[in-house]
């Protein structure tokens, strides 16, 4: 496979980053800002309120302290003896600190080395123990447990691969992201759209040449694989582009979104527009989204970055269009549309939830198999 250096490369991306860019030419706009702390997964996927209010059903219905429960955990570790999986299931809702979650590591290497083998076992552990950490900001030994060989098989599931890279984003520890989509790659657990997003992403951030490489190979290979790659990757993707001054590639990136009616894809097409000099198309983009001042505040209106702007402004300067820029970036003013958020933070946001919580509670309370009302939180994954 194409990747099967990646691990490698990302060891090596720490080094990288502190070289890269040292001579080349890039906008101010597209200066990585590493203090941007966003995740970058919605609430549909992380579920972590979710999950924080199943631990208290669990707390509040377990029998017994959780000293004691984790003693009889610890023992059956200890002499070798079988580990339930509904008993598993509880341990990690009892988890309250790093401690406790390492010891229900250990559980799995127990539970693992005797359930593999069993076609039965469905339940993901996976996403269940990727929110504990999650909760905890254990993002390290998230890490960790993904790509220990003695668990190798444990986390099928791309769910769990993704919320640790998001995790990883949001603690800006960009390599170790790419060490864990590696893996992902390496175990052959298929890559999803927020795979995609997730990847491209922690590549913008670090945008150093063998990033890149790597972005560009995921994307050649999720586009043979007939993968869909979402809105968001693509946008992740030609802003690493243009941070590589690779503007022929970055307008190709473009032009495969299908839907460019977004802020993201505005800011990013009148910079693309600015870096190459097509000021006259940049100028048009500007005034085709602008809005009248007196347009009511609850209709939505396109905003465009000041570093956007300001870029714009700088390829103009003592030139043709210079008046016609300033004509049109004072009207944008004028009605409300430049905003003080830098490029950076409008391609880092978090998709709000798709549906409404008061569905989701709703379905939850029927089990998909039975039509009937679920008795545990703990049927769910």
């Amino acid at each position: 496979m194409a990747l099967r250096g990646l691990n490698a490369c990302a060891r090596v991306l720490l080094t990288d980053a502190s070289r890269a860019a040292a001579g080349a030419l890039q906008s101010d706009c597209l200066k990585c800002r590493h203090g941007a702390k966003r995740h970058l997964l919605s609430e549909d996927v992380v579920k972590l309120q979710d999950f924080q209010q199943r631990k208290l059903d669990v707390a509040q219905r377990v029998s017994g302290s959780k000293g004691y429960y984790f003693d009889t955990i610890h023992q059956k570790i200890e002499k070798n003896e079988l580990i339930l999986e509904e008993e598993l299931k509880i341990l990690l809702h009892l988890c309250q600190s790093a401690e406790d979650v390492i010891m229900a590591r250990n559980a799995f290497y127990r539970y693992h080395k005797e359930s593999r083998s069993m076609a039965f076992r469905e339940f993901k552990f996976g996403p269940l123990f990727m929110r504990l950490c999650y909760e905890l900001g254990l993002e390290e030994l998230a890490a960790t447990t993904l790509t220990d060989p003695a668990l190798k098989g444990f986390f099928p599931d791309s769910t769990s691969f993704n919320i640790a890279i998001d995790m990883l984003f949001t603690k800006q520890c960009y390599e170790s992201g790419l060490e864990v989509v590696g893996e992902m790659e390496k175990q052959g657990v298929p890559f999803n759209k927020d795979t995609f997003m997730l990847a491209f992403a922690t590549c913008y951030k670090l945008s150093t040449s063998k990033s890149y490489h790597i972005c560009l190979t995921l994307l050649e290979e999720g586009q043979t694989k007939g993968n869909f790659i979402p809105r968001h990757a693509y946008c992740f993707a030609t802003a690493l582009a243009l941070k590589q001054n690779d503007i022929e590639r970055a307008q190709t990136f473009y032009s495969q979104i299908m839907s460019t009616d977004s802020r993201q894809c505005q800011n990013l097409r009148v910079l693309i527009l600015a870096m190459k000099g097509s000021m006259k198309e940049a100028i048009s983009a500007l005034t085709t989204a602008q809005v009248s001042k007196k347009t009511p505040v609850f209709v939505k209106k396109t905003e465009f970055s000041q570093e956007v702007v300001n870029e714009l402004r700088k390829k103009s300067a003592d030139g043709l269009w210079e008046g016609h820029v300033e004509q049109v970036v004072r009207r944008l003013e004028e009605a409300g549309q430049i905003t003080k958020q830098t490029l950076d933070e409008i391609l880092c946001y978090t998709p709000s939830r798709k549906r409404p919580v008061g569905i989701l509670e709703q379905e939850r309370k029927i089990s998909r198999r039975t039509l009937k009302p679920l008795q545990s939180a703990l049927l769910l994954e």
